[in-house]
């Protein structure tokens, strides 16, 4: 199933996520959606993407139930930021020289996170790193570029995925 990604008319960091039978709402990066994303812009990447591996945070949340990969988060799981590093937009176990993303998180947005393909093969450096689709924060604010949507959301696009699925961000 393929599930298309646009923003809400007039609201730049908000969008919609959609299936041929579906419609959930989602939070998009600060700086909405970008043809041309850099670390650190805040955009979400438009393009076509598709959903690689589920990470979970165990203590917190029940497992999602998905055919995609998954594991849980270990404390020691990061991902790293830092363009120029051997391992840019890959993950690393913590504590890692260069600048991370730690997906064990305080908060509650990284107890479900979907990674993407995004910036994979080839990786370009300093094209954007870590994005993922997560759990929305309560506030609704948007993301530093990543697709959000609330938990129980969330859980029923898992449901629907499939590992040859496409996510589409479009105009």
């Amino acid at each position: 199933m393929n599930f298309i990604i646009k923003r809400r008319p007039g609201q730049g960091c908000k969008g919609l996520l959609r299936t041929e039978y579906r419609v959930w709402p989602c939070n998009l990066g600060r700086s909405g959606q970008l043809a041309v994303k850099r670390e650190g812009d805040g955009g979400t990447p438009f393009g076509r993407f598709i959903p690689k591996r589920v990470y979970y945070r165990s203590d917190r949340v029940a497992r999602p139930q998905t055919v995609l990969p998954i594991r849980p988060i270990h404390p020691d799981d990061g991902w790293c930021d830092r363009p120029g590093d051997r391992n840019y937009n890959r993950p690393v176990t913590l504590p890692y020289p260069a600048s991370t993303e730690r997906l064990w998180r305080d908060d509650s947005l990284y107890d479900i996170v979907v990674v993407l393909d995004y910036n994979d093969l080839p990786r370009i450096q300093g094209r954007g790193s870590a994005i993922f689709m997560h759990i929305a924060s309560a506030d609704g604010a948007p993301t530093e570029g990543c697709i959000a949507l609330i938990s129980g959301d969330l859980r029923a696009v898992l449901r629907l995925m499939r590992p040859d699925g496409v996510i589409i961000s479009a105009l």
